[in-house]
């Protein structure tokens, strides 16, 4: 049985969506026929974007808007309204983890990262799902991570607390929509080779990310995207509150297996 997903007439809005994950979720959902529209802080990939996307056939549209104030929220949303007359799926993807040490961490730095990583979520959600309950139809899928439910990251203790925020979040809201037939769903990416990723890990880290994965590859954008697809696929109608890992099978690999092939390796002279 060959699997055909088609979202052809559905309206996708994506946040952060214009690089990385979300852009690749972006045009994949713009494969299977949604027009999409594009939410993104920076008009720096804007533009080239929405080309991109605009290439499979479908409407596109780029706004600019700070996801973590309710006022350019709104705005978006209803500019989005506007132009496609209806919301269908909606990917909270935005999100950003720059590392500082706890004992240095501000509470201005803690809140602005929880309001980027898990605020936002609630400001988009909060603007697009009165339009999906007026329709009784909705697919919502939240940007979770490994950090902070499985791997602790040095440096990452507000992005970790977000991420996990982001699991109740999606569980707690998904009993509260389902009369409406509103799924949510959460998506849990390990390491992403994004060029986010590629900007800040050196090339021995990003090798033994390789080598260390069952899978012994790095995690790309299209291995999120794919998942983000089915989720808002009527094949997963009847998925909702439930949190999908994807990387590779790296949360169940042993930790003293990982070092001794690391050290194994080193002796090797392979890194």
């Amino acid at each position: 049985m060959c699997v055909d997903i088609s979202l052809g007439g559905k309206v996708a809005v994506i946040t952060g969506g214009a690089r990385g994950i979300g852009l690749e979720t972006s045009i994949t959902l713009a494969k299977h026929g949604a027009h999409i529209a594009i939410v993104d802080i920076s008009t720096e990939y804007l533009e080239s974007s929405v080309k991109e996307i605009e290439k499979h056939g479908v409407r596109a549209l780029g706004l600019v808007a700070d996801a973590t104030r309710r006022d350019q929220v709104e705005k978006a949303v209803n500019d989005i309204i506007k132009e496609f007359g209806q919301i269908d799926i909606l990917v909270n993807n935005v999100g950003a983890y720059p590392r500082k040490a706890f004992v240095e961490m501000s509470e201005e730095f803690w809140r602005e990262m929880i309001d980027l990583n898990l605020t936002s979520m609630f400001l988009f959600t909060k603007a697009v799902v009165p339009h999906m309950i007026k329709r009784t139809y909705g697919r919502i899928i939240n940007m979770s991570s490994i950090t902070g439910l499985y791997h602790g990251v040095p440096g990452l203790v507000y992005y970790g607390a977000a991420k996990a925020g982001v699991v109740g979040f999606t569980k707690c809201l998904a009993a509260e929509l389902a009369p409406y037939k509103i799924t949510v769903n959460a998506v849990a990416p390990g390491p992403i080779l994004t060029p986010g990723v590629r900007s800040i890990w050196s090339t021995e880290d990003i090798k033994i990310q390789e080598l260390v994965n069952p899978l012994k590859r790095f995690g790309l954008p299209r291995d999120v995207a794919n998942v983000i697809v089915f989720l808002a696929s009527d094949y997963a109608e009847f998925i909702t509150g439930q949190l999908i890992v994807v990387d590779g099978g790296l949360t169940f690999v042993n930790p003293r297996q990982v070092v001794k092939e690391i050290l194994a390796l080193r002796e090797r002279g392979e890194l």
